[in-house]
This record gives structure tokens, sequence and C-alpha cells, in this order.
């Protein structure tokens, strides 16, 4: 056993005087001692093991091994306790100095014991924990553990605020020791073949695909049209002075957002311009969102049969604006391959400001996306404001300490104790509005999405505060408990995948559909005053096991309804459905949540975003829904879950769950349409190949109805992380959505799929590659500059890289971006092939622009 400390405060006998009271009992610190305490707190969190021996994870099947360290040159006796959020639940915390209490979701506390004498020298208290799951980057812990007594304001514990490196804008986590051991770090289990992408291992995969600078095309566009035929001459025209607008069936609001794209780029309106007409009219027998562009040495003409699709036109011709303000000759047939194409933005775990989100749009409109799904309200977070139920923003728009939750959520997510911090907020009623009508401008639809009934935490808790509210103000207990979503009474015990024991709405209460059809009319009304009527509602459809098995309301309801326990969840999509089709307005829900209901009792039009792994039933699940007439919306984890890293790299940030890797070239090499022939391309989650079939076929005709990618905000904490996550991926995701690749493997019903099959062949495996290093330099010699004239914050590729004979051979994902390097630490140099080098060296890339470093990697 460790020799027990028996200092209080550091050379200060003194100093524990101060703290006991009458009788030598132990005093509260003051709030200048807890600020001083949490100033100076050093605080270490090591992941020492994710692929443990069974024997240290006993009697847990499995675990992972981590460190917590403690130290500082003085602290109060008692009276305090440490905060610290832990997404993977911590199934151990060793020694005897602190005890460990689980408060909800990820929130824990250690408290100091009887045991516990204080901070030696030099001497830091090693707090062993044993955890659930793996951690496989230095960003998977949370960050802004902070300490809290009663009575005093909570304090951050400044040694755990995550850092902003000033040359790469990312942040780091200082307290988080750095990840080294690949044999013990890299994967979760033995069997797991996941390897690092080291610098010397990207350099191979980017020559494996001929990374090189090549000239863009004359007439490239991204995503790549339907057909275009570029003038056999070579002509420009030449909008130096502009383009003189003429509109035939369109009105000028609804393209005034693209036209103000245009002129972005140098092409503004002007009388003396070249003409440009624009023609909108049914009689065209153009399909929705499609257009023809035409351009001569003189003029240029749009046409489409709907303003979605002149805007797109206008999308194609900003493209097309060289640094001459010039655009080449021709002619552009285009149609998007579906008709939804869609963005999913987390804004409930984590907030992001509207500003963010009008952002988002503009860059959704000029790569032809039209669907933005508005993640609201989930257990962590409410964020748009409802007129009549203002807790709903009071309370479940912050996380603070206060852990009865009366005036804010407990923290979660690492968001500390401060409820001013920017992960807190809401957009107002105006704010939502301008969301609304700046997406209607840009012909996308905005779907909000409040999750339910699991998920729901958030909204819960801030029904429990009106009703107090109310309760306390004497109101009768009929409009106090108007919109509660929870019964006092149940007693069931459960807990959620992030680990919540309270975060599943009763559906067994007729206040629970209350406060669903309050908040449905509330955003319709929004909505409405925007001038996008609502006409799609996300209910999230997830749901907790075992919620309501100890609910007196769901045991009489039951009865009355003639409704078997373990159909509650889907009896409830069925009735939220046919609540939402009544108004008018077509349910949307998760896949698997969706499958729950019976598809002869949901409305005639249903929305099923497909979420399904591909290894697992997702093309089974998408195809059965898709065969019933539901509305499905492919959001395959694995490859369109952007929050998952972009690389096997321990400093990269992201949920691993879905995907070890997801790069933009795997989003590119994506096939929507077939999903089960991936089985022969990707290996699974832990490097390992695996099979597929068809086990249930598409019926002819059948298609799904569009495509959708999904940036979730756990561990996003900024709206400089959300860009980062966010871009290049969104840019190939648009691509997918618009454009059927001519390397795409067609679907082949009831096929299977190995890596033994060989369906997509040698001349499939070089088109695509050709397709790729196009779309690569189109990315880096005009793309990403247009990004950063935009101030977008994308990420800059890592730089692959090896030394050979004395000589640094580099390459980049996105050719033509500025490649750097370093040797033993001294100053960044311009890379050149073939540079001589010795000792160690250091490469990484740099912006379109060159203002923005990228993050770097040792070669050697």
């Amino acid at each position: 056993m460790r020799k027990r400390q028996t200092r209080t405060w550091l050379g200060a006998g003194a100093a524990l005087a101060m703290l006991l009271g009458a009788g030598g009992a132990l005093a509260q610190p003051t709030q200048a001692q807890l600020d001083r305490f949490a100033a100076t707190l050093k605080v270490g969190y090591t992941v020492l093991d994710n692929r443990p021996a069974a024997t240290a994870c006993a009697p847990a099947p499995s675990c992972m091994l981590a460190e917590l360290t403690l130290s500082a040159p003085e602290a109060p006796a008692a009276g305090w306790s440490l905060y610290f959020s832990s997404v993977d639940k911590i199934q151990n915390a060793g020694g005897d100095l602190f005890a460990l209490t689980h408060i909800n979701g990820d929130l824990y506390r250690l408290t100091p014991t009887a045991a516990f004498a204080g901070f030696a020298p030099g001497q830091p208290i090693r707090i062993a924990l044993r955890l659930d799951g793996h951690q496989l980057s230095e960003l998977y812990p949370m960050p802004n553990h902070y300490v809290a007594a009663d009575g005093l304001a909570a304090r951050t514990i400044a040694s755990t605020r995550p850092v902003i490196d000033p040359e790469t804008g990312l942040e780091s986590l200082a307290f988080v020791a750095a990840f080294t051991d690949e044999a013990r770090l890299a994967g979760g289990s033995a069997a797991d073949a996941t390897v690092w992408a080291t610098a010397p291992r990207l350099y191979q995969v980017n020559a494996a695909t001929g990374a090189s600078v090549q000239p863009i095309p004359r007439g490239a566009i991204l995503p790549t049209p339907l057909d275009a035929r570029l003038d056999p001459n070579g002509a420009s025209l030449d909008l130096s002075r502009g383009v003189a607008v003429s509109l035939a069936g369109a009105k000028r609001a609804e393209l005034a957002a693209a036209l103000s794209r245009l002129a972005k780029v140098g092409v503004g309106q002007a009388k003396g311009g070249a003409p440009l007409k624009i023609t909108v009219a049914a009689a065209e027998a153009l399909s929705p969102g499609a257009y023809r562009l035409t351009t001569t040495v003189q003029a240029i003409q749009v046409t489409a049969s709907d303003a979605e699709g002149a805007a797109n036109g206008l999308a194609s011709l900003t493209a097309l604006v060289d640094a001459r303000r010039s655009v080449p000759v021709l002619t552009i047939d285009d149609a998007p391959r579906f008709a939804f194409r869609g963005l999913h933005i987390d804004v409930a775990r984590n907030f992001h400001s509207k500003a963010e989100v009008l952002a988002i749009l503009d860059q959704m409109a000029a790569y032809k996306l039209n669907r933005l799904h508005l993640h609201l309200a989930d257990d962590e977070g409410w964020r748009v404001e409802i007129m009549g139920l203002p807790e709903l923003t009071q309370v479940g728009s912050r996380r603070c300490h206060d852990l009865a939750e009366r005036t804010c959520l407990i923290p979660q997510l690492g968001s500390g104790p401060d409820p001013s911090t920017p992960v807190n907020g809401f957009y107002s009623r105006a704010d939502y509005i301008e969301i609304v009508r700046a997406a209607q401008a840009r012909h996308i639809q905005v779907i909000p999405s409040f999750d339910m009934p699991g998920h729901s935490r958030a909204a819960i808790k801030a029904m429990e505060a009106r009703a107090a509210r109310l309760r306390a103000a004497g109101r009768p207990e009929a409009e106090a408990g108007r919109y509660l979503l929870s019964e006092a009474a149940n007693k069931s015990v459960y807990s959620s995948i992030q680990h919540y024991s309270d975060n599943t709405i009763n559906v067994c209460l007729d206040s629970s559909y209350a406060f669903l059809g309050k908040v449905v009319d509330e955003m319709a009304r929004l909505h409405a005053a925007a001038g996008q009527p609502l006409t799609r509602y996300h209910i999230g459809a997830d749901e907790t096991p075992g919620a309501w098995t100890d609910s007196p309301a769901c045991a009489a309801y039951e009865k009355k309804a003639g409704v078997a326990p373990a159909d509650l969840g889907g009896h409830f999509i069925e009735r939220v459905s046919a609540m939402l089709a009544a108004k008018g307005v077509v349910p949307a829900g998760w896949s698997d949540g969706m499958s729950h209901a019976k598809a002869e009792r949901m409305p005639g039009q249903v929305h099923s975003n497909n979420w399904g792994a591909l290894g697992g039933e997702g093309p089974a699940s998408a195809h059965l829904q898709a065969n019933q007439g539901w509305e499905v919306v492919i959001s395959t984890p694995e490859v369109l879950y952007f929050d998952s890293p972009y690389a096997a790299d321990p400093k990269e940030r992201g949920y691993d769950w879905p995907s070890r890797a997801t790069g933009t070239r795997k989003v590119f090499d994506f096939m929507p349409e077939n999903l089960p022939a991936h089985a022969e391309l990707w290996t699974d989650l832990h490097g390992k190949d695996q099979a597929s079939k068809d086990e249930h076929p598409l019926k002819p005709g059948v298609r799904f109805a569009g495509l959708q990618g999904q940036l979730w905000s756990e561990t996003i904490r900024s709206d400089a992380q959300v860009d980062y996550m966010l871009y290049p991926r969104m840019l190939a995701l648009a691509e997918r959505a618009w454009h059927v690749a001519d390397w795409e493997e067609p679907y082949a019903p009831g096929a299977g799929y190995s890596r033994a099959t060989g369906a997509f062949d040698a001349a499939q495996r070089a088109r695509r590659d050709a397709d790729w290093n196009a779309f690569a330099n189109l990315l880096g010699g005009r793309e990403l500059a247009r990004l950063d004239a935009a101030g977008v914050a994308y990420r800059v590729p890592s730089v692959g890289a090896v030394v050979e004979g004395g000589k640094l051979r580099a390459n980049v994902e996105f050719p033509g971006l500025p490649i750097e390097y370093r040797v033993e630490g001294g100053a960044w140099r311009l890379y050149v092939p073939d540079a001589p080098v010795s000792g160690r060296v250091e490469v990484r890339a740099r912006t379109a622009d060159g203002k923005r470093a990228g993050r770097s990697l040792v070669v050697q």
C-alpha cells in the first residue's frame, strides 16, 4: 500500500489551522482557496493500454486501462470535489484517497476520503482507472475538469483547458499524455489490425493513387455535371464587365443568393455586362433541380423548370469563373442523381453559432446540397426558443454546476461548470427564422430534429423545471403538468448508451403528446414566418430499453390501448407519425427506431435515415424500408459520419465506433446505390476482410431517395472544429449525391460480395483512381482556395513523406497544396523534391492561400 500523505497545505502547518473550525472539525474552503486550487492543480491523464489481457479486466469481459494523476502545491483538506467527464464508463478507480461517484451521463465526481491528507512536493497522486471500451485518440478524453465546494462557485481546472495552436488553429489537450506505444494504443483489441497513419505510410497511400499535380481541365465543375460539351476551339466569354441579368418566369428574390455568390467571384450585375438570361418554365420539362447552361462568346443562358434548377445553373456558372473573370464557351445539361442531397448538423450536444450555420448554408448551395437536417435537441441541450415554454432554453440550453438542475443541466462532454461558454446557447425565434430564410433563399429545406422518446433529457428536465415553477406559484396541477414528459411514480431502472438513467420520454403520458404537438405547432409558425412551410419533421425515434418497465402510467396505458410492453416504442412512433401527418408534415426518423413501427399503421409518406452498418444490417434494412414505400435516405456511418476521424492517427479528433478513418477519399469512393458491394473493397472496423449478401433485394424500380452526411457534435466544441470535420469531406458528399460515376458497380439484386468476388474489376479501379486524381487536383488547385476566401477552416491534409538515401520525398492528398519541412526543429522551409536531409525531419502542408499550417508529422 502506498504510504499515506500527511501534508494538508504544502509546507504550511499554519494553513491547516485556518481550515479547522471550533472543536477541530474540518472547515469548508473559501472561494479564494478554491480559485487558487483550480489555478494550480495539475491534472494528467494517460491511456496505458487499449488491449489489456482479460485477467486485467476481470470480472468485466473487456476493458481499457488509464491513469489519472493529480498534483498541487496546496489544496484544501476537505470540503471539495473534482468533477470530470468520461464518455467511456469507468468500471473502477483504484486507491483509497478518493471516492469515485457516477453522477449521470458522462459526469463523474472524485471526492477526497478521510485517507487523503493533501499533496506532497514532487509526488503526484496516481489513480488507476479501468474503463469500458477504448480510447484511440489523445482528443478522446474530455477537457475542463473542475473543482466545486458547497456554497462556492465551481472553477474549471486551468491545466485541463484546451490549448489552441496559433499556427494551425487546432486544439490539443495538454493534460493528456502523447500516444507513443502503437502496439498497445492503436487498436481496441488484440485482433485489431489498425495501424497509425504515419508519414511513411501516407506516402505509400498517396503514391499508390498517383498523387501528382495535374492541370485542371477547362470546364471542370464540382459536383461533376451530367453532360458538358466544350467549344472545340477553346473560346471564352469575358465577364470582367459583369453580367446584365434578365429573368423570365423567375422572381429575382429566388435567385438573389445565387447571383450574390457570382458577384463574390468578381462577376457582379452591371448594365453593360454580358447578357445573362435566366428562364424558368415548366414547359422546359426538366426534372426538379436540373438545368441547361449555355455560354457563347457573347452571352449566357440558364434554363430550368424550377427556381432551384436555375440556382444550380448559376452555381455552375460561378464555379467556371477563372482568375481572369472569364468562362469557357460550352453547353451543360445537368440533373441531380438524388432529389434529397442532405447534410445533418448537430447543434444539440454542443451548440454552434448562427453565423456558422449560415456559412454552411452558403457552401451547401455552392455544391448543390439542398437539405439541412438541423439537430436541435438531445440529452445535452435544447437549442431553439419555443414560445410559451421558456424553460426549454432557460434550463435546457445551458450546462453548469447545478446538480439539482433547477437552473441548468449538469455538465456533460467536457463543458465545464460555466454556463456562458460557447458550447451553451440557443437560437432565438428571430435567429431561427433568419436561418430558415437564408436556407429558403438558397433552395435548401430545413428539417428540424428533436430526438425522442430517447435522447430527450434536456426537454425532460426543462419540463420538470416548468412544472416546479408553476406549482410554486400555486397554479393548478393540470396546468403545471400539461407538458410533463416524465412520471414521478415511474421506478424503472435503465441506462442509455450514453449512461443516462433519466433521458427517455414516458410515451404513456398524454402530456408527452401535448408537448410534441405544442413544439410542432410553434416550429410550423417559425417556418411560416420564414417563408418555408414546415413539411418534414425528424423525431429521431430512438428509445431506451427498460425505460417504462415499472411505470404505473404505462401499466394502465397498455391495458387501455391494448399495447404490449415490447410494442410501446413502435406505438409511440405510429401515434406521433399520425399526428404529424394530420398537420401536413412528413414524419422522419432513424431507421432502427422507425423499424419498430408497423408499416401498415404509418402514413403514406415516411422518411427514414438508414444508418445501419455496411457490414451489418444496413443493406437489408435500407432495402426493406425502401421496398415498403418509404423514402430511404442513405446515412451510412462508416462513410457518412463526419464526426469520425479522418485518419487512424492519435492526434485526430472524433468518435471511432463507426470508422477508424473516414477520409475524403473514402467518401468519394462510396457507391450509395449498391451497399453490399463495399464488402469487396473495404475492411471492417478492425481492418479485417468481410462479406455481404443481398438477402432482401430491392424491388424493380425502387430507388433510395437520397444521401446525407452527418456531423454529430459530442467531440466538436467550436465552430472552427465544425469546419475541420466537415470540409473537405462535404465536397465529396456533394459529388456522390449529385453525380453517378462511370466506375460505380451497378446494383445487382441478390448479389454477394467479398474480397474474392472480383466484381469491381481492374478497369473500374483504374477509372475510379483517375476520377479521384481529377477530383483531388480540383480541390488542391481551386476549391480549397475558394474555401480559404470564404473563411472556412477546413482540414489541411497530413503530408506523406519518406527519407531515402538522405533525400526527402513528400506528397499530399490534394496536389498543389504547399508542403513544408524542417530538420531538428529548425525553421520551416518550402519543400522541393529530393531535398537533402538528415536527423529528425518533420513535414506539413499549408492551406491553398498559405495562411494556415496543417498538423506536422515526423518522418524520421
